[in-house]
């Protein structure tokens, strides 16, 4: 199994599949690589895909110091990068993937081609948290109706109706208390809106309608702050739009970091 070693020396694991041009996908907070296991192949048969463990999740280290920030998941993204042998990539972050990816983009220009920013926000005073009633339906007490509040949350009830599961996108079960706790700090913490005028990769920004778990509103303040942004809404879709949509955000994404016509400044979905 490959793994890159990080400057403070954790273990960070990562797979590499497919082929053409590199493309790392970065996964929501406390998951791991399997967030995009209902559409990598999608990916794959057009780009080399690299997914990776954030630490704390997965195959990576857990170390419990202070080490888990978003600028701080975002030198781990480069050090994956360069014992990859990868120089330049685009970029594709969903929820936390989206604040760790804005790093990325902002403070290693040369480093990235394309950049996708899916259901994320800019953080701080700038970003629009969800609501109170969200916050106390993730953190009842009874474990189950709090997993069933995110379920919902991620998808809609005609998704859930017809799909029983495995769901990739709630979470490491393995993860231990400490790392859960420091992954929900660094994405809390996460504040990138002066350093989003500095980002000079070509940008679509991609949100559902119906995302009450990282708040729509997010999308346009992130479009409107980057120079070369464009954005797509994809009525209906929650906060999981990535795999419950896929049929429309794929292609979408594809065509962008394909450089085609298929997505041009503007477009509204």
């Amino acid at each position: 199994m490959p793994f890159a070693q990080a400057a403070d020396g954790a273990a960070l694991y990562y797979e590499v599949r497919g082929a053409g041009e590199p493309l790392i996908l970065l996964s929501g907070q406390a998951n791991d690589h399997r967030w995009w296991d209902s559409v990598r192949a999608d990916f794959e048969a057009e780009f080399t895909t690299v997914v990776m463990d954030y630490r704390g999740t997965g195959a990576s280290d857990r170390p419990d110091t202070d080490t888990y920030s978003t600028p701080g998941f975002a030198r781990d993204v480069l050090t994956i990068l360069d014992h990859a042998g990868i120089g330049q990539a685009h970029v594709y972050g969903t929820s936390m993937g989206g604040r760790v990816a804005q790093w990325v983009a902002a403070d290693h220009p040369g480093r990235v081609d394309r950049l996708v920013l899916g259901c994320t926000s800019p953080g701080g005073p700038h970003g629009v948290e969800r609501g109170p009633e969200v916050r106390r339906a993730l953190a009842q007490f009874d474990a189950d109706a709090a997993r069933r509040a995110l379920r919902e949350l991620m998808y809609t009830p005609g998704w859930l109706a017809g799909h029983d599961g495995p769901f990739h996108t709630l979470g490491d079960s393995s993860m231990p208390a400490h790392a859960r706790r420091r992954h929900l700090r660094a994405s809390a913490r996460h504040d990138a809106w002066d350093a989003l005028p500095r980002i000079t990769a070509p940008t679509l920004v991609v949100h559902g309608t119906d995302d009450l778990f990282n708040p729509t509103a997010n999308a346009p303040l992130l479009t409107d702050r980057i120079p070369d942004a464009r954005m797509h809404i994809i009525p209906r879709a929650r906060h999981a739009y990535f795999e419950e949509f896929a049929d429309i955000a794929t292609p979408l994404v594809l065509a962008f970091l394909s450089k085609g016509p298929g997505v041009r400044p503007g477009i509204r979905g």
